[in-house]
């Protein structure tokens, strides 16, 4: 039967919203890329308790997701002690570039000795972290460039969202973000997440983010969401502990190891964003 004209273009607008939301959401990475992370993750490099955490972080499913490639300009937005970057820095130190965003040791001891740490880590294997270029992301009223403006392909930030939060300065920080990426390239942002039943504290005092309220607040930056994973979802997390989210691992915030190893790691929401075009 031949459909008016109407219900024509309604059906290809369904197709097209279909077709376009697979694109945006199927993983680019390519098979040497694909290769390149399973010998990575099984690289000497790695102690045996960062390698334990994989089953929780998902991080080769998880950069897939995100579409990292061998090629890419990439920054890591607070990593830490740096156990994503034991998988970038050697992933990007041929045919890429690895930034990695780095607290502000102003900020106080425990920014300085984190930054020390990670600097250290790097000094200590320039085979694999010799090209990582730090730089900072600081409280504003600092004008931070992480990266060259418009340089990176790929953003990522891993269970930061309730730190800016927590200060306050959650626009800054995706400001930031957005000013690094080239028009379409993509943001990659793990957190935490929070309860949908109960309201968001603005503060995220427990660690845990709404994934409605980081969609606003994200979109409001100037991104366009392209694609949600559940790869890091735990249902046994609760989300109700005294002492938040890091009374589970690697925390334990409560003393209570045995009790919070039979649940795992956090709750995550694993998101998607492309920069919008001005």
């Amino acid at each position: 039967m031949r459909l008016p004209c109407v219900a024509r273009s309604f059906r290809w607008f369904v197709l097209s919203a279909i077709i376009l939301t697979g694109c945006a959401t199927t993983p680019a990475t390519d098979p040497a890329t694909n290769a390149a992370l399973d010998t990575i993750l099984r690289g000497e490099h790695r102690a045996p308790e960062q390698r334990a955490r994989d089953i929780y972080r998902h991080p080769k499913e998880t950069l897939e997701f995100f579409g990292i490639r061998q090629d890419m300009t990439v920054v890591e937005v607070w990593p830490g002690a740096g156990w994503y970057t034991e998988i970038l820095a050697p992933l990007l130190k041929e045919r890429g570039q690895l930034y990695s965003a780095l607290l502000d040791p102003a900020a106080g001891e425990y920014a300085r000795s984190t930054v020390e740490t990670y600097k250290e880590k790097l000094r200590m294997r320039p085979d694999l972290y010799g090209k990582v270029i730090m730089t900072t992301l600081a409280a504003p009223p600092a004008k931070n460039e992480i990266a060259p403006a418009g340089s990176a392909d790929l953003v990522l930030t891993f269970r930061n969202l309730h730190n800016w939060m927590m200060f306050g300065w959650e626009r800054d920080a995706l400001a930031a973000m957005h000013a690094a990426l080239k028009p379409g390239g993509v943001l990659g942002v793990v957190a935490h997440r929070g309860d949908p039943k109960l309201p968001q504290d603005p503060k995220a005092a427990s660690g845990y983010v709404n994934e409605d309220v980081a969609i606003r607040m994200i979109e409001a930056a100037g991104f366009q969401l392209v694609g949600r994973s559940e790869i890091n979802a735990n249902p046994k997390d609760t989300k109700a502990y005294e002492k938040g989210v890091w009374t589970l691992p690697p925390g334990f915030a409560d003393g209570d190891a045995e009790r919070y190893k039979q649940i795992g790691e956090s709750d995550r929401f694993t998101l998607k964003f492309v920069k919008k075009a001005s």
